[in-house]
């Protein structure tokens, strides 16, 4: 049986709900808005059911402000191209993620990057505290790292942005579902975030919830089920950003995790992958010839745990840890700013990130097979 430990990239382990509702989806549910008959009435239901199982979560007044997205990649491009113009000013974190930094490149703009060593928050405050000047135009940063696990301050920065009256998007890919996101609280222009990580939906699924009042950008323009006679694309959430088809099956799915997270409750799910996290990290820099990348304050640190086995590369720790039926990620996790903040750049580091559904057993399988890896390097 597989050890799967690969969590940040994709919960393979889903509720049962989850696939329940995919298959019945796709035998009872057409395409919501696209007809009056049982089936596209069903799928519609089941479409709002998820919106507003979402503004629940994540405390949004209104549902209609909850965009389904292909993914966090997708929902992240639609904030970043609404909210900046090319050639505009970015401040963003040390710990972005490509999805962030590669359609700011594309735009142009001018990226200033608040960098800062590992797990230290006041040093990344006063790093965003000194870049938010009047020329900055956004401010972007994850919630949580997808190499380290660091969990960054974000409500205090949302609050620097607030205060500054700069838009403020927050990539929460891998806090949502673990860790609160409060709409109301953070006031984001937008908040992007994968449906199959910490929400147990299906891939090819995410959300984009967007903050009152935001005018939105299309990247698709094309058939919504709604003010048809008209060319351009309708002016109001969430069906203009919403052009195409509806993924009804992992729409169905993405809901029963949703109501799965909810629940088992967010602090519940953090405590267990906080657990386990700090279980790993003190086996782990244990054995000789590991360095492990963990965090002073364990609160810091969501379920995401990096590590390195001298005189072997990241590569092919990971390689052979997935033939003994253990499945991690090495490598930069397309991660490079994170890399060159942790000083791994070069080397890269291999990842391991737990779910609500990995238990101890699956740290001590981990710890055995990277000791016995660690004491082959000696020979």
């Amino acid at each position: 049986m597989m050890t799967y430990l690969d969590s940040a990239a994709t919960t393979m382990q889903k509720p049962a709900t989850v696939e329940r509702a995919m298959a019945y989806a796709l035998t009872h549910m057409a395409s919501p808005g696209r007809g009056g008959h049982v089936p596209a009435l069903l799928a519609a239901d089941t479409a709002f059911a998820c919106r507003e199982a979402a503004a629940e979560l994540f405390h949004m007044d209104d549902p209609a402000n909850v965009v389904f997205t292909q993914n966090a990649t997708h929902a992240l491009n639609l904030a970043i191209k609404s909210v900046v113009k090319p050639g505009d000013t970015v401040v963003v974190s040390g710990y972005e993620h490509n999805a962030v930094t590669r359609p700011l490149t594309a735009l142009g703009c001018q990226i200033r990057v608040a960098r800062s060593p590992l797990f230290e928050p006041q040093v990344i405050l006063a790093q965003f505290d000194r870049l938010i000047t009047e020329d900055v135009a956004c401010v972007i940063c994850t919630y949580v790292s997808n190499v380290f696990g660091y969990i960054l301050p974000v409500e205090e920065i949302a609050d620097l942005c607030r205060r500054r009256g700069v838009p403020f998007i927050l990539d929460a890919s891998q806090g949502a579902g673990a860790l609160p996101v409060h709409m109301d609280r953070l006031g984001c222009a937008y908040v992007g975030m994968p449906g199959h990580k910490g929400l147990y939906g299906p891939q090819g699924t995410g959300l984009l919830l967007c903050g009152e009042g935001q005018e939105s950008t299309t990247l698709l323009e094309g058939g919504t089920g709604s003010l048809s006679a008209r060319q351009e694309m309708p002016d109001f959430l969430p069906d203009r950003l919403e052009a195409g088809t509806h993924n009804v099956p992992g729409i169905a799915g993405l809901l029963e995790g949703l109501r799965f997270i909810r629940r088992k409750g967010e602090g519940t799910v953090l405590r267990h992958e906080q657990a386990l996290t700090t279980l790993a990290a003190e086996k782990l820099s244990a054995i000789p010839g590991v360095t492990v990348y963990a965090a002073p304050d364990p609160a810091l640190q969501a379920g995401v745990l990096s590590f390195t086995v001298e005189r072997m590369d990241c590569e092919t720790v990971g390689a052979k840890l997935g033939e003994e039926g253990i499945a991690v990620r090495a490598g930069l996790h397309c991660a490079p700013y994170a890399h060159e903040s942790a000083g791994t750049l070069k080397t890269g580091t291999v990842r391991v990130s737990f779910s609500a559904f990995n238990r101890k057993k699956d740290v001590e399988r981990l710890v055995q097979v990277v000791g016995r890896l660690a004491v082959q390097t000696e020979k």
